[in-house]
């Protein structure tokens, strides 16, 4: 019913409330601390996952300027070559009416 981390508490309450109010106000004070140990470790893993994604959203990023300067090159390649292409044809066609 209880684990072991559970029995432990309810032992520590035992102990520290037969010390009337003092023993309460040591009980509370052990609890605050535990939570605040808890919440500090939850703030750090949550900061760690943060700093790693960050990471790992820079890398993407980078990829992700890499392929559309990759495809905006490839564009302006094309439209080159469609120039090209428009100009020969217009010289075929002149060519041949003369």
């Amino acid at each position: 019913m209880f684990d072991g981390n559970e029995m432990s508490i309810l032992a520590m309450v035992g102990d520290l409330t037969s010390f009337g109010a003092a023993g309460l106000m040591g009980m509370m004070w052990l609890w605050e601390r535990r939570q605040s140990r808890a919440y500090e470790q939850q703030i750090n893993d949550c900061h760690k996952r943060i700093l790693r994604d960050e990471e790992r959203l820079d890398k993407l990023t980078k990829v992700v300027e890499q392929n559309t300067a990759a495809l905006t090159r490839f564009n302006e390649s094309q439209r080159v070559m469609i120039d090209t292409l428009k100009d020969l044809t217009r010289e075929v066609k002149y060519e041949h009416t003369r």
